[in-house]
């Protein structure tokens, strides 16, 4: 894995060793071009024996530039991040060997589009990853408080159908015992059918 350095520096802040053998990188060019971000690609003459590759990124007509080297790598892209919608660069790209570094590129100049541009680039009908995620996300949330709601709503039910058969089956033993009560509390009769009298 390259050591990955990220620096800012003055435009005339920046020296390296120049390897008088090594040859600039070639056909540079700029691709997945958005409002905040790019990525810069290019290809290395095959003779030269490239171990790495520094980019120096700038804003045009400002001072301050970004510097990017990796090493011990054969990749032959960059990422540019935390780009300015709206805006031109600059980029150079130089090729790293043992020995130093070669001239840097041509002089690459690309503007990056504005938000609104981005945004009304998409199709009516085109949908990104990004909302494909979120669409999913927000269906499977909306699911999940569904099924809840029935299973409470289905608990509910249980619990009244359950207390109402107990209120039912309890209405029949209500009416037996004031039957009882009411047979108890009147006056005893006499096997024989006569009221028991007392002896005077």
């Amino acid at each position: 894995m390259g050591t990955f350095v990220v620096l800012l520096l003055s435009l005339f802040g920046v020296s390296s060793v120049v390897a008088d053998s090594l040859a600039p990188p070639v056909n540079v060019s700029i691709r997945d071009l958005k409002a905040n971000s790019a990525a810069v690609t290019w290809d290395i003459p095959d003779a030269d024996p490239v171990i790495g590759f520094a980019i120096t990124q700038q804003k045009k007509d400002v001072r301050m530039l970004r510097f990017i080297q990796e090493v011990n790598t054969t990749t032959r892209s960059c990422a540019l991040w935390d780009l300015e919608a709206d805006t031109d660069y600059i980029v150079h790209v130089q090729s790293i060997s043992v020995h130093g570094t070669s001239p840097p590129s041509e002089p690459l100049r690309f503007r990056t589009p504005k938000e609104s541009e981005r945004q009304a680039s998409k199709g009516k009908d085109e949908v990104t990853m990004e909302e494909v995620g979120q669409t999913t996300q927000l269906r499977a949330g909306e699911l999940i408080i569904i099924v809840v709601v029935l299973i409470m709503w289905a608990g509910v039910i249980a619990l009244f159908c359950r207390q109402y058969d107990i209120i039912k089956d309890n209405e029949p033993n209500n009416n037996k015992d004031k039957a009882k009560n009411s047979s108890e509390c009147s006056t005893p009769e006499h096997p024989t059918g006569g009221l028991l009298r007392s002896k005077v």
